[in-house]
């Protein structure tokens, strides 16, 4: 099993050769932080797509969808506060000349420190074995204690400059903890700086007539535009989810880690409009569907984690990350925010138009406040990629690189074989296939050995191939080959559609959400 930077390696590369993930532009030697999905990673990505969409809009009576314009007025960047407070706290190192995010460069310290808590609990569990009581010895031992108070005093110190843009000290706690450009090792560092991540552009055909635009950074803004529009049409009552999936766009500086931090990039959000005062009982119950959402494909409750945020958003008055354990460690999949009424009041004073609701049973109007899930889509597919790539060396001493993708989000559910190329096999083949491809995405492979190609479906997670041989043309079965176990079976060709989509469907899981 591969881990850290070296699985981050062979991820990337096997994403290009089996057609996963390609870096843009590349004829043209590559755009930063841009990448285009090939022919297997843009079904993956359809299937992670319609897996939230169907647990977030057809599973819930009281979430309907969106889909609004990239381009939107610009004022409503100034309502949403992007235009005065979306920045990130950059500081350059003058060795290496890499530019970081100051409050990252302290962030990947303090976990250091967690590192050191964990290395002294391991220490002390392969010391007193069975006897071991983890929570007393996180409490009780005074090294570990030490640690602790260490996090929170930087913790405490980080989010008091945060909250006050004192970047003059940002840069003084990040001297006075010793960190180092992770690069070079130097710690000669420039002062921070604040950068706006949002692409602007003009709107009209003359550039000095035109009207100044934003590529949007986010796509809730759409969802608050609309509220009234999507409440009165659809005649929703409080509490009610707007839902919506697409581009967003940010001038990151520090764009790295391949699709997990990109320039353009796709998100998955939903605003979950309440009554104020209940907006904490739905933020604490949104986190907790998230992660049964999250725990439902698969990949392993240990990988995740709820990170609070030390630092609240402008619009929020509680916040969290759902943290994944991705190849370069625990970093942000999803946040939930409890947005108060921030924005829809901020759209309200800027448009002067009314965006309130009023409560039938309560006989008043107020203005809802707002709980937010909003997911990476492409940091998605990151995850499912990185927990399925697996190298596996098997009894006979051979080696397989298989993506253990979960059957219900796989590209290509099934492939037909037929095991030559002569006495009609191909053609009964193809007509296994055709009876098959209404229902799913399956793909028909002629070329090598059986071996050869149960090898090269393996490497992109295709759960099952079938095998069409001269006993399908005596009795009408074929070999139906597992991906995860490898074993096979002889079913009849008849039941093929029906035993796939029993094993390959949405359904099945979607009904263990509720």
């Amino acid at each position: 099993m591969s881990t850290g930077d070296d699985l981050l390696k062979k991820v990337i590369s096997h994403c290009k050769e089996y057609g996963f993930v390609f870096p843009s532009s590349e004829i043209y030697d590559g755009l930063s932080a841009t990448y285009d999905y090939g022919p297997n990673g843009v079904e993956l990505k359809n299937n992670l797509k319609e897996y939230w969409w169907k647990a977030m809009v057809q599973m819930h009576e009281n979430i309907v969808g969106l889909d609004a314009s990239i381009f939107m007025h610009s004022s409503t960047w100034k309502a949403s506060g992007h235009l005065e407070a979306f920045n990130d706290p950059l500081i350059d190192n003058k060795d290496s000349k890499k530019r970081y995010r100051a409050d990252v460069l302290i962030e990947e310290h303090i976990e250091k420190i967690r590192a050191k808590i964990q290395k002294e609990v391991k220490k002390a569990a392969k010391k007193f074995g069975g006897s071991f009581e983890e929570a007393m010895f996180l409490e009780t031992n005074p090294r570990v204690q030490k640690y602790q108070n260490q996090i929170a005093s930087i913790e405490s110190k980080m989010k008091h400059l945060l909250d006050d843009e004192d970047l003059k000290g940002l840069k003084q706690l990040i001297e006075e903890l010793g960190i180092a450009d992770p690069v070079s090792g130097s710690k000669n560092w420039t002062d921070v700086r604040q950068f706006n991540l949002m692409f602007s552009t003009e709107l009209g055909s003359v550039a000095s007539g035109a009207n100044k635009v934003y590529l949007r950074p986010e796509t809730a803004q759409g969802i608050f535009v609309n509220f009234a529009n999507v409440q009165k049409t659809g005649r929703m009552k409080i509490p009610f989810g707007i839902a919506q999936t697409g581009k967003a766009f940010r001038n990151e500086i520090i764009a790295r880690q391949f699709i997990f931090r990109m320039r353009e990039f796709e998100q998955m959000e939903m605003q979950f409009f309440v009554k104020p005062g209940t907006e904490i009982t739905h933020y604490e119950n949104w986190k907790k569907k998230r992660m049964r959402w999250h725990e439902s494909l698969g990949l392993g409750s240990e990988k995740y984690r709820i990170h609070d945020h030390i630092k609240l958003a402008h619009y929020a008055n509680a916040a969290c990350d759902i943290e994944y354990d991705f190849p370069m460690g625990f970093k942000e999949l999803e946040g939930v925010h409890s947005r108060t009424d921030f924005d829809l009041k901020g759209h309200e004073k800027e448009s002067g138009k009314k965006l309130q609701y009023f409560d039938p049973e309560e006989n008043e109007s107020y203005t809802p406040y707002v709980v937010e899930t909003s997911i990476g889509l492409d940091r998605l597919f990151l995850a499912v990629i990185s927990a399925a790539f697996n190298e596996e060396t098997l009894e006979d001493g051979t080696q397989r690189t298989v993506l253990n993708i979960p059957t219900f989000l796989a590209p290509v559910k099934a492939v037909v074989m037929p095991l030559t190329k002569k006495d009609g096999l191909p053609e009964k083949a193809r007509e296994i296939l055709s009876a098959l491809q209404p229902n799913m995405i399956c793909k028909y492979d002629e070329k090598d050995s059986i071996g050869k190609r149960y090898r090269r479906q393996d490497a992109v997670g295709t759960p099952y191939c079938i095998t069409v041989d001269h006993e399908t043309l005596e009795n009408g079965t074929v070999t139906i080959r597992e991906r995860d176990s490898m074993n096979q079976d002889r079913v009849s060709a008849q039941n093929l559609t029906d035993l796939l989509q029993e094993k390959t469907n949405q359904a099945s899981i979607l009904s263990k959400l509720h």
